[in-house]
């Protein structure tokens, strides 16, 4: 080996080049939809537990909304209020006040399949505590959209309140760093399903409703015109003369 006094310019050249390529960084890539989804969701999930209002009277609410709730408690309760305030409509309340539990249970299943752990943010510990280390999807978005979806079809006029309760509830669940914002997003999505299809509350249910808008589309289609058989008009014959 030649030492690096000995050689040339153009020897130390290639030595320089070659060193260069050895210690060179690969080029960054671009991020993918996966990756800026990602990033967005601990982006909203640091503000919520780090720049929204984290007073004792404000943590302590949203706390409140936790409890209430945990294994949907508070629609339980609202559907037992509902049977015994409205005895004619008393057996669609208490199968709403069943959607909820009913949901809690389904969405632990789905929460198996996927095994995505809760959130945990350096200096930010959660506030609340959970039965279990399961984040997706979030069981009180599931269950209280699902059982508001429920009562609305029950009764259309409690549809507003219970959709604003419902709304506070999966709100509280990133504050809390209970769950990921995607987290909410899918337990809502997932229990507007659940509430749709339940039957006996009333309203038609989502699969009913989706039958008749593809009965209505089938019935604006245009049947293709079939010429009587026997009859082949010669082009540009219109018919026989009138008499």
């Amino acid at each position: 080996m030649t030492p690096p006094w000995k050689k040339t310019e153009p020897e130390r050249r290639i030595d320089w080049l070659l060193a260069r390529m050895r210690t060179r960084r690969a080029p960054a890539k671009k991020p993918g939809i996966t990756s800026a989804l990602s990033a967005a969701d601990q982006s909203v999930l640091r503000f919520l537990r780090t720049k929204a209002p984290h007073d004792p009277t404000t943590e302590g609410l949203v706390k409140g909304l936790g409890t209430i709730g945990e294994w949907a408690a508070i629609w339980v309760a609202i559907g037992v209020s509902g049977a015994a305030t409205d005895p004619e409509k008393r057996r669609r309340w208490l199968i709403g006040a069943a959607t909820g539990p009913v949901a809690v249970v389904v969405n632990y299943a789905v929460k198996l399949s996927f095994g995505r752990p809760r959130p945990l943010l350096e200096d930010h510990p959660r506030l609340a505590k959970a039965p279990s280390n399961l984040s997706f999807p979030s069981a009180h978005s599931t269950s209280s959209v699902a059982a508001a979806t429920a009562f609305a079809r029950v009764d259309p006029r409690t549809r507003l309140p219970l959709y604003l309760l419902a709304s506070a509830i999966c709100l509280s669940r990133p504050y809390l760093g209970m769950h990921y914002p995607s987290d909410v997003i899918a337990g809502a999505c997932f229990g507007f399903l659940i509430g749709g299809f339940v039957p006996g509350v009333g309203e038609r249910t989502l699969e009913e409703r989706m039958a008749d808008f593809v009965a209505e589309i089938s019935d604006d289609v245009p049947a293709p015109l079939v010429p009587d058989e026997g009859s082949d008009p010669a082009p540009g014959d219109t018919g026989p003369d009138p008499a």
